[in-house]
C-alpha cells in the first residue's frame, strides 16, 4: 500500500493516479451514497478542486483504496474560498446548513480544510483498519508538510468514536447537523502534538 500527495505541479509525474482518484471519489460519491456532484469523463470534481488544494491517495497496484482532499482556509478562487467558509457564507444554496459553525470560518494559512474522505466499497473490512490508519498518518504528514497546525473537516455525526482510536485529537467547532439523511458535525483537529 502506498500513500501519494497530488498537486497541479506533480501529477505529470504520477501516471493516471489523478484521474483515478476522481473516477474513485465519483464511485463513492456519485455511485454508491447518491450526491447530487459534478462528473465528467466518469470523475467527481467540484470548484475547490484547484491548485491551491492537495489531494492525498492511498492505493495499490493501481488501485486507489481511499482518498481525501486538503485545501487552505486562505484559498480563494471566484467567489469560492473553502467549502466550510462557503456553506457559512451562504455561497452554497442551502446544500450545506449556513449555522455549521459557532464562530466565523477562520482564513489562516496554518488551518487547512479536509474534505472528499473516503475509503473504497471495495475494501474488505478486514482491511478497512489498516487502510484507516495509512489515511490518519498520510493526513498528519502532509498537512503538517504543508504547514497546517490545524485541520478542519465537516464529517460524520459519530466523529468522536473513531477519532480518538485513530490518534486524532479533535474537537466539536459546530452543532451537530442532519444533512439528507445523515448526521454530522465540523470539528477542528489539533496537529500540534504531530510537530515531531
Amino acid at each position: 500500500m502506498q500513500t501519494t500527495t497530488l498537486s497541479f505541479s506533480n501529477i505529470h509525474n504520477h501516471g493516471e493516479l489523478f484521474a483515478n482518484l476522481f473516477r474513485a471519489r465519483r464511485q463513492s460519491f456519485i455511485v454508491q451514497k447518491n450526491w447530487d456532484l459534478p462528473e465528467a469523463e466518469g470523475m467527481e470534481f467540484d470548484q475547490y478542486d484547484t491548485p491551491q488544494s492537495r489531494w492525498v491517495a492511498i492505493h495499490d497496484l493501481g488501485q486507489v483504496m481511499a482518498g481525501f482532499r486538503l485545501t487552505p482556509t486562505t484559498a480563494r478562487c471566484g467567489i469560492y474560498s473553502y467549502m466550510i467558509r462557503d456553506a457559512q457564507q451562504g455561497i452554497l444554496g442551502g446544500t450545506i446548513p449556513q449555522e455549521l459553525l459557532y464562530g466565523d470560518a477562520p482564513q489562516d494559512p496554518n488551518v487547512w480544510e479536509c474534505t472528499r474522505v473516503f475509503v473504497s466499497h471495495t475494501i474488505p473490512q478486514q482491511y478497512r483498519r489498516t487502510v484507516h490508519k495509512q489515511m490518519v498518518d498520510a493526513m498528519t504528514v502532509t498537512a503538517r508538510e504543508l504547514g497546517a497546525t490545524k485541520l478542519i473537516a465537516l464529517t460524520a455525526g459519530n466523529w468522536s468514536r473513531w477519532y480518538g482510536r485513530c490518534g486524532l485529537e479533535a474537537e466539536a467547532i459546530g452543532p451537530m447537523l442532519t444533512i439528507d439523511d445523515g448526521k454530522f458535525q465540523c470539528v477542528s483537529i489539533n496537529l500540534a502534538a504531530k510537530l515531531h
